[in-house]
């Protein structure tokens, strides 16, 4: 039970990856908190994990949002006693356009939830686990963050600043015990971007991985929570690729 008496928040846990790694980390015996602006859905996860002996609880939370998101965190170390392990999981995806004919509002919706989020739930947990002198933060990326996808450049750099965001904590908490790690999945199944894919789409663009298929959620789960145990403490500041290969750097 690597994560026994360790309490852990997963944001966008609902569903997909962030479900995946809530999952794992409850097995391996930690207080899971499932925090999604779905309320249904995180209920029900929470509900899933516990039906399978974990701990588990649920918080409707909107990441976009600062005050709400202090609010939550501070609620759930009132409750638990603290925060050990963030997992920044939440995010969306948009419709595909080409940068001039990308609108104002599609923009800023894409950073305040992928990249505005992953600061405002970072901020709001790191004085805790500052307190203690460890923690995990782990942070879900995209390859598209580092490759620049065409018509999805409101995506692509909000991921491009979720690692640039990782390397800048790594390196202000390194002599706290507290790690900052990301991950950045490549085509991946059973999440809201697989789930937009017409088939020919699908298969256009499982043809450029070199495995030739998708990534579970599970296995981006695997390393998720390889970060985020004590196996992986001298591992800061890192970027991982869960992406078949497709990677070039």
């Amino acid at each position: 039970m690597r994560f026994k008496n360790r309490v852990a928040v997963v944001t966008g846990a609902a569903r997909g990856i962030g479900k995946a790694i809530a999952t794992r980390l409850a097995a391996e015996g930690a207080a899971v908190v499932i925090a999604d602006v779905d309320r249904h859905g995180a209920e029900m996860a929470a509900k899933g994990l516990e039906a399978a002996g974990g701990k588990a609880f649920a918080y409707c939370m909107d990441v976009s949002d600062p005050e709400q998101v202090t609010a939550t965190m501070q609620s759930i170390v009132q409750l638990l006693g603290s925060i050990d392990i963030l997992v920044n999981n939440a995010g969306i995806v948009g419709e595909e356009f080409p940068v001039h004919q990308m609108s104002d509002e599609q923009w800023h919706r894409m950073m305040d939830v992928n990249l505005h989020g992953v600061f405002y739930c970072t901020r709001a947990v790191l004085p805790t686990m500052l307190s203690k002198k460890w923690g995990r933060i782990v942070n879900i990326a995209s390859v598209a963050g580092k490759e620049g996808v065409p018509n999805i450049a409101d995506y692509s750099a909000s991921k491009a600043g979720v690692i640039a965001l990782t390397k800048c904590v790594a390196k202000e908490v390194a002599r706290d015990g507290i790690t900052v790690n990301c991950v950045t999945p490549g085509l991946t199944d059973d999440t809201e971007m697989a789930r937009s894919f017409t088939p020919e789409q699908r298969a256009s663009k499982v043809a450029k991985v070199p495995m030739a298929r998708m990534a579970t959620p599970e296995e981006v789960a695997a390393v998720a929570i390889f970060l985020a145990s004590e196996e992986a403490s001298f591992v800061t500041g890192a970027v991982y690729d869960v992406t078949g290969g497709r990677s070039d750097y």
